[in-house]
């Protein structure tokens, strides 16, 4: 072989093995590409997917923001009617001090006659025992009685709205000439009743008059001391609840 022969022939195994290198390049270049192709097509569903998760929770946030200003709208309702309650409970507490100050000092002359004042759960009770009001066994008025009924209604006429309960009460002892203790205690309570109203222009429809005879007792019926205590009438005073709850509902509305 010539030597431009051999040099041909040497150039074209150059060329050859050049060849083979390019396109090994452009492979492993294509396989790269294609490598990253696939991981972005991957990224982008991860993108997508932490959009979609941003998106719900974004709606879910929206969603319990909503519900919260809602409750606490109503929280602030709550917290303005209980204020209202309060309010309305308070102006009846101090009520009920004012009037078991004014019966009290209206009533001063007979507090060591057998005369009790006292408030219990938002009422006051005016207590006299049967001496003050009665002679013994007997339904009819005494003149300490009348007299001490009548300061108690000049305290009622300041207050119209007030509600009067009066309830009789005996002893266990039967009284002859009276059918019962409960007809007693009654017919007793009655007396009161037709008193304020006759005598002292109280309103009837603000009085209730009841009798409970020997069935509710504060004392033993085994002693003279206890017995004297059952025998009471109880003068019970209601202070007007109605008007305080329905200005609670006005406020409400």
């Amino acid at each position: 072989m010539t030597n431009k022969s051999t040099i041909f022939v040497l150039l074209l195994g150059a060329v050859i093995l050049s060849s083979c290198g390019a396109g090994k390049k452009l492979d492993n270049a294509n396989a790269q590409i294609a490598d990253l192709q696939s991981q972005n097509s991957q990224l982008t569903n991860t993108v997508n997917d932490l959009k979609k998760q941003v998106s719900d929770v974004t709606s879910q946030n929206s969603s319990l923001t909503t519900q919260f200003d809602s409750y606490k709208k109503d929280c602030q309702a709550k917290e303005q009617e209980l204020k209202q309650v309060n309010d309305a409970m308070n102006e009846l507490s101090e009520n009920v001090m004012a009037l078991q100050a004014k019966v009290d000092s209206a009533e001063a002359e007979f507090n060591d006659k057998g005369l009790e004042v006292r408030s219990e759960n938002g009422v006051v009770y005016v207590d006299m025992k049967d001496n003050l009001l009665y002679k013994s066994g007997s339904a009819k008025l005494s003149e300490d009685g009348k007299k001490a009924l009548g300061n108690l209604a000049s305290v009622l006429s300041q207050m119209p709205k007030l509600k009067v309960i009066v309830v009789g009460n005996t002893d266990t002892m039967h009284v002859k000439g009276v059918a019962d203790n409960w007809s007693l205690s009654t017919e007793r309570a009655n007396g009161v009743v037709r008193t304020l109203v006759n005598d002292y222009n109280i309103d009837p429809a603000r009085l209730t008059a009841a009798g409970k005879g020997k069935f509710s007792p504060v004392a033993e019926n085994s002693t003279e001391e206890g017995r004297a205590k059952n025998r009471r009438t109880e003068i019970v005073l209601n202070p007007d609840w109605e008007r305080l709850w329905d200005s609670v509902k006005k406020e409400k509305q």
